[in-house]
């Protein structure tokens, strides 16, 4: 099968094929004055304007192919981002980018490890904590902007280099995880390739290795328990979904596909089919930022504070998922197609899955007078991917139900980054005790989603939900006011509550935090269009629903307040802008701060009846335990759409029994009572 075959391109939001990214390099190539040592970070698809698609899609021409580049010159010490017509091979836009960098490339970091292992000074400093360099690994995390030393120009592309050691020669990778370097830091100029400083705050322990135990996870070191039996996930029938190139039917939903560098998972153009009309929900929706930011004042973790999307990439870093591990029963894999450092296609096989799964009761109802039970199964559509940054692995999940309603999940796990102790002792707040002298410190993990809602039509509206108590006497709620209200009028026997909307008019009063006090929700509505059974208008209602989402602590004027000004709120509203995709900016990596949601909003446009953006914050404070360790147990984050007063009636009524679409007690017989199990 022929690549292009493979990976066609039948509508403007399909992701670049290895044809198109070849002919956006070569165009480049042509075009631009670029050295042999210019690296290639981004050859990804230039979504056309939203009027461009809502013109495609009203019967209008297809909008004209580009295609997005972002390069370093790594001779020049420059950064570049262009856009190419694919069409007509020309090179229409080519500019420097004069604040920040684009992120870090994947040989960039083998790189860092490389000449930091080699480096004399790196290496003594190993040695002073008792270890065997050569057993050394580092790690390039992204270098910030304010804690670069003073006399390490922040000019020049910079990572912040730190190192763990392996016990012994046997162990593998992530194993060394388990014995931090604690006190070394080494920063690297990214595109001369050397180590420009290493600083030593000192050793923690001068025996690392010895005063360490290795907690192993891999499945060939660990005594595996033998009780668990198999579970298969069998459709014989296949699924109930159709996929076409890159768009998803099943069970109303119809969903379009996409995948880049810097977010990973795209959805776009969210529809629900309601008794055969086509009703629009999100235009575009998508993960474009992630950041972990450290709480401990230790200086060897005080500075962390990663972009896992602006300064890392999660698409770049996705996995090829593992069928009947990553994903369970039938499935459908997309693969992402990308570019690699010389601009050359890169493809990562299975980046993308697509099933669907049992979630336990949809609806039911049992009536004694007639001893009647109706019951239905709740099935979900699930399509998902997984990233990993260094030490952590994050997934990422869109569930959509039969409800109507759709959910956004992130599940972290992998390994904590991790720091030492001063022999015996230990610690907790700043940071947990997870083993002897070994601490886990307390960090948040805040991930942005981003959500161009298009709710039965472009203008759309949103208004906050909390819950009120209603005082004694005339100062209570009265929905229908007749006349004075003595002490107990309102509110006679005291239980008397409310749902108080307050509709949003503009950016400003749109900036959010949660309230679960108050059941704090907010509603996303079309107040041109109205449900026939209310009269009022249709509407989404966007709530928390696993995780506790704490506030992102940071003092104003910090560090983390400038780069991650966009961590402030759980939610922000702004109207709708092309080139409004990333809350921390553009170019994150190296960048002081101040861009993205926070400047965005300065201008306070109105956001009532207008082509709205609801962007929404998980965040997750993790303060470990030793259970945590060596992998930790998947922690869960999510959010939940459902629609409130968008249907007339419950839109799952219609889903079948399972006595309708199989034979029970024959599946029972043949898959169950059939096994022969022993005692």
């Amino acid at each position: 099968m022929s690549a292009d075959t493979a990976y066609p391109n039948d509508h403007p939001l399909d992701p670049l094929t290895p044809a198109e990214i070849e002919r956006a390099r070569a165009t480049v190539d042509g075009a631009a004055t670029l050295s042999d040592d210019a690296r290639f970070v981004e050859i990804t698809l230039a979504e056309p304007p939203k009027e461009a698609l809502r013109a495609f899609e009203d019967g209008g021409d297809s909008p004209d192919r580009r295609a997005r580049v972002v390069v370093r010159d790594k001779e020049d010490h420059a950064s570049y981002e262009g856009v190419v017509s694919l069409d007509d091979e020309e090179l229409l836009e080519w500019d420097e980018i004069d604040r920040g960098q684009p992120r870090m490339i994947g040989e960039e970091f083998v790189e860092v490890e490389e000449v930091v292992t080699d480096h004399p000074e790196f290496r003594e400093a190993v040695r002073r904590r008792g270890a065997d360099p050569d057993l050394a690994i580092v790690t390039a995390w992204s270098a910030g902007y304010d804690f670069v030393p003073e006399d390490v120009g922040r000019d020049r592309r910079l990572a912040h280099g730190i190192a763990w050691v392996h016990g012994d020669p046997d162990d593998e990778g992530a194993e060394a995880y388990n014995r931090p370097l604690s006190g070394i830091h080494a920063w690297v100029d990214l595109d001369d390739r050397e180590v420009v400083k290493v600083v030593d705050t000192g050793p923690k322990s001068t025996d690392v290795v010895a005063d360490r135990e290795t907690r192993y996870y891999r499945e060939e070191k660990r005594e595996l328990r033998d009780d668990l039996r198999p579970y298969n996930v069998v459709q014989p029938e296949g699924p109930s979904w159709e996929v076409d190139g890159h768009t998803v039917e099943w069970q109303n939903w119809h969903v379009r596909v996409g995948f880049n560098h810097r977010e990973g998972l795209v959805l776009y153009d969210v529809t629900y089919d309601d008794d055969g009309t086509e009703r629009s929900i999100l235009r575009r929706a998508s993960w474009p930022e992630v950041v972990t930011a450290y709480n401990d004042p230790d200086p060897d973790h005080d500075w962390k504070a990663p972009f896992d999307v602006g300064e890392y990439g999660i698409g770049r870093l996705a996995n090829s998922l593992t069928e009947g591990c990553d994903c369970l029963g039938y499935m459908h894999y997309w693969d992402a197609v990308l570019n690699d450092g010389d601009g050359e296609p890169q493809v990562i096989p299975n980046a993308i899955c697509l099933h669907e799964e049992d979630y336990g009761t949809l609806w039911k109802h049992h009536d004694w007078r007639v001893d009647d039970d109706e019951v239905r199964r709740n099935r979900r559509l699930v399509i998902s991917f997984i990233s990993t940054i260094g030490n952590y692995d994050f997934a990422f999940y869109w569930y959509f139900y039969q409800d109507g309603s759709i959910e956004g999940q992130v599940r972290l796990t992998g390994c904590n980054a991790t720091g030492l102790l001063e022999p015996d002792d230990g610690e907790t707040g700043y940071a947990e005790t997870i083993g002897s002298s070994h601490k886990s410190m307390l960090h948040q993990h805040v991930f942005n989603c981003r959500l161009d809602f298009e709710l039965d039509g472009p203008t759309n509206t949103v208004r906050e939900v909390n819950l009120r108590e209603v005082p004694y006497g005339p100062d209570g709620y009265d929905p229908t006011p007749h006349g004075d209200a003595d002490r107990m009028h309102l509110n006679p026997h005291g239980n008397a509550a409310y749902v108080e909307r307050t509709r949003f008019e503009r950016e400003s009063e749109a900036q959010r935090l949660t309230d679960p006090h108050a059941g704090r929700y907010w509603e996303i509505v079309n107040e041109d269009v109205h449900n026939d059974a209310t009269g009022e208008p249709v509407g989404y209602r966007l709530r928390q629903k696993a995780g506790s989402n704490t506030t992102f602590p940071m003092q104003p004027g910090s560090s983390n307040a400038e780069r991650a000004g966009f961590a402030t709120k759980h939610l922000w509203v702004t109207q709708y802008d092309d080139d409004e995709i990333y809350p921390a900016g553009d170019y994150p990596n190296q960048n002081p701060g101040g861009e993205g949601l926070p400047a965005w909003t300065d201008a306070d446009r109105s956001i009532a009846d207008e082509d709205v953006v609801v962007w929404y914050n998980l965040c997750q404070t993790h303060v470990s335990v030793p259970e945590d360790w060596p992998v930790l147990p998947v922690k869960m984050l999510s959010f939940k759409l459902e629609p409130a007063g968008f249907f007339e009636e419950n839109p799952a009524i219609d889903v079948p029994p399972e006595h309708a679409i199989k034979d029970v007690e024959k599946w029972k017989t043949e898959n169950q009572e059939s096994i022969d199990v022993d005692d």
